[in-house]
């Protein structure tokens, strides 16, 4: 999953496929899609109903014949041909126009640290399948924190943390590659499931699908902080009886069944500080933790972090839209490898030593890359 700098500046589009949301960034055109990886599929047609932000308002809300699918999942394409027509439908006929003009069209995708060969494929073939002569597939990690402005270039340690919606990436990058890094399978969806579970067992209240995300529910104010709220008016179905009611909720007790699974996210962070060189965990120290990623936004969140490892904790000024906006960056030029011999001249590990080309310069129309 190696990729040079040369490499990406040859790519026309680069797309992050989330389990959340699908985001596609246009060289020369900047951010041209940003809507959630939903799909509303007729059962009895197979035809596509609708797609992204009015494809997720159908979600339990569909007759029988209608299904709502997530092709993403934890950041890697579950279904390849879903996935291709949910894609084709959010670029819009105009988009897909302008991209089959290119003669060799090259695209960028995210992948999540440490993703099997089939998960590398699986998006390999989703964007050839939208007419992709070559994919190059980039650590999401390295993009996010290129995204955030982190000198991930420089000879010094930076933290970076991808809060996504099933996985949690942590990883500390130093000379523009990973040194050490863990990923996690807790995210925002997990954080939901808690918040379910426990109006479920201890108020036998069931919540609307559209209802669970926390930010709205049971969090407002200082969130996961004790200084929050002391409780909150929560609306949703009574299990026993099926009618529609209303309950007081100590928030309290919400923030306790948040930190369960976010447990998990602490033991990865600790794991790779232990794996990570002390000469970085020194200078981990004084520059701290970057969150990004749309579950960073939880509020409360960075507090806690902070008070568990006690370094500093920031959330980047875009979270959400950090990874596709790193790779756009690499797309576009603005990313400079730092020079380690200014006199010979810099060569990559993949170029001809005689001819200074790329080796790897070809194409999968060809067959001869893999």
């Amino acid at each position: 999953m190696t990729v040079s700098l040369e490499q990406l500046r040859r790519c026309h589009v680069a797309v992050d496929l989330g389990a959340a949301r699908t985001r596609v960034f246009v060289k020369g055109a900047g951010l041209v899609v940003d809507e959630p990886s939903v799909a509303a599929v007729n059962t009895r047609t197979g035809a596509l109903i609708a797609v992204g932000a009015l494809a997720e308002k159908m979600t339990g809300r569909t007759p029988d014949y209608i299904r709502v699918v997530r092709p993403v999942s934890g950041g890697t394409v579950v279904d390849i041909e879903m996935a291709q027509r949910m894609l084709r439908h959010l670029l819009g006929e105009k988009l897909r126009r302008q991209l089959r003009r290119k003669p060799r069209l090259r695209a960028a995708a995210c992948t999540p640290h440490d993703s099997d060969p089939l998960a590398q494929r699986a998006a390999v073939e989703t964007l050839v399948g939208l007419g992709a002569r070559r994919v190059e597939l980039v650590d999401t990690l390295i993009a996010a924190a290129v995204g955030c402005g982190l000198p991930v270039e420089q000879p010094t340690a930076t933290m970076i943390m991808v809060c996504g919606a099933a996985t949690t990436q942590v990883a500390v990058l130093s000379l523009g590659a990973i040194v050490t890094a863990e990923r996690m399978p807790v995210g925002g969806d997990a954080i939901d499931h808690a918040i379910i579970q426990h109006l479920r067992h201890h108020h036998e209240l069931m919540l609307p699908s559209q209802s669970v995300r926390p930010l709205q529910l049971a969090l407002s104010g200082n969130g996961l902080t004790p200084s929050g709220p002391v409780s909150t008016e929560i609306h949703g179905r009574d299990v026993a009886t099926g009618l529609a009611r209303s309950v007081i909720v100590d928030t309290a007790a919400v923030r306790e069944a948040i930190h369960t699974p976010l447990t998990a996210v602490l033991d990865g962070i600790g794991k790779v500080l232990r794996d990570c060189p002390p000469d970085l965990v020194a200078d981990l120290a004084d520059r701290g933790i970057m969150m990004v990623g749309g579950s960073a936004l939880l509020p409360g969140l960075d507090q806690m972090l902070r008070e568990a490892t006690g370094m500093p904790v920031h959330i980047a000024e875009r979270p959400d839209v950090c990874a596709v906006l790193g790779l756009g960056a690499m797309l576009e030029g603005k990313v400079q490898p730092m020079v380690l011999d200014p006199l010979g001249g810099h060569r990559g590990l993949d170029d001809d030593p005689f001819t200074g080309r790329d080796r790897d310069d070809r194409d999968y129309a060809d067959g001869t890359a893999g």
